[in-house]
């Protein structure tokens, strides 16, 4: 299964938590919530809408998050994954991963569900490994990945993995975050224009190893992976007395080039067959694969991409108190609400969720 990337968004930092009593409230409407689309579209459905970053950011805004705030990303995640911890294995529906130390345990989480559930879902933990390393080596736009949360569905009478989405999220030394969505898709790949639709605000200094027009690039980085190191090591200190381009965010002089070493002999003894293999390998991260770039361009001649690839509403108010603040007695009849519509469904009575459809179709990008 090849994966892509559906969108980017980028929001400001506000400090502070989302009180106690309105988190609270938020797990309870978001796991109502998603199981209703469940009960209606399937979990294939929760998948595509959460990889929508307008969907995702409208979702936010009932749950009565701020509406520009990139804590709405790690808080909404958290909510969900919160709320659906008892209802997961019945919904067919699994949240893993979140916010600092716990994003990186995303693939043990992943791991030990797949030893309780005795199925294979060693695909998906690669899936996780690679979209943030792709978001934070293979695209380098300033923005550090200090969140991911992976969704993911199994295979109905199977061992295997089902579909998958990733909601992470990067912090720039302003304060400024972006969040970026990923699907898994039967076109797309990891390494070539992994995105559909990307939202936000441009960035200047970018280097997109991931776009099409950096495939020869890519080329070259995999063809110097299998080279040896020593090889490797005399171009870096070749090219330190040409001009490089100023848009270049780490220099060679920032690169150690007895670590950049070590990490070559890795590829080169696991002979990697393309540029896959080489993001792919632990170590390599954006100081390698921006020096084997730069070898690409000043002297192969084979530039990458330096294009960054960025191209709601109100139910309950907002916790900032913009537009409003939340009502916590409307809050809780929505919760009320939802529970009762997906209890009477599963009775045969459907009219509250029908009635519900303009979340569940929210449109998308």
């Amino acid at each position: 299964m090849v994966k892509m990337r559906t969108g980017i968004a980028n929001l400001p930092l506000h400090y502070g938590n989302a009180p106690r009593w309105l988190f609270q409230r938020m797990e309870r409407l978001s796991a109502e919530i998603a199981t209703a689309i469940i009960f209606q579209f399937g979990p294939k459905t929760l998948l595509e809408r959460l990889a929508d970053p307008f969907w995702f950011q409208a979702f936010g805004c009932v749950l009565g998050f701020d509406w520009h705030s990139s804590g709405l990303t790690t808080t909404v995640c958290g909510a969900l994954k919160s709320g659906l911890s008892n209802r997961q294995k019945s919904l067919n529906f699994y949240v893993c991963g979140g916010k600092g130390k716990t994003s990186r345990k995303t693939p043990q989480e992943i791991m030990n569900i797949s030893e309780c559930l005795g199925k294979n879902l060693d695909d998906l933990v690669y899936a996780s490994k690679m979209s943030a390393k792709v978001d934070n080596s293979a695209l380098q736009d300033g923005y550090q990945l200090y969140h991911h949360t992976f969704f993911f569905t199994l295979r109905q009478g199977s061992g295997q993995a089902g579909k998958w989405a990733v909601v992470q999220q990067g912090m720039r030394s302003d304060g400024w975050a972006r969040r970026y969505h990923w699907l898994s898709d039967d076109n797309l790949n990891f390494v070539q224009d992994p995105h559909q639709g990307i939202l936000g605000t441009r960035e200047n200094k970018v280097l997109n190893l991931v776009a099409k027009s950096s495939l020869d690039n890519q080329n070259t980085i995999a063809f110097q992976a299998k080279e040896r190191p020593e090889k490797t090591i005399k171009l870096i200190k070749k090219i330190t007395t040409l001009n490089l381009p100023n848009r270049e965010q780490i220099l060679l002089s920032d690169i150690s080039k007895k670590r950049l070493a070590k990490i070559l002999l890795k590829t080169y003894e696991k002979n990697v067959k393309d540029f896959e293999e080489v993001l792919a390998t632990p170590g390599v991260g954006p100081k390698t694969l921006r020096a084997l770039s730069l070898i690409g361009e000043l002297i192969y001649k084979k530039p990458a991409a330096n294009f960054d690839p960025v191209t709601f509403s109100f139910a309950h108010g907002g916790k900032d108190g913009y537009p409003y603040p939340v009502e916590r007695n409307t809050y809780d009849q929505s919760i009320h609400f939802m529970a009762d519509a997906i209890k009477s469904a599963k009775l045969g009575r459907s009219e509250k969720l029908q009635a519900f459809q303009r979340l569940s179709l929210f449109p998308t990008q």
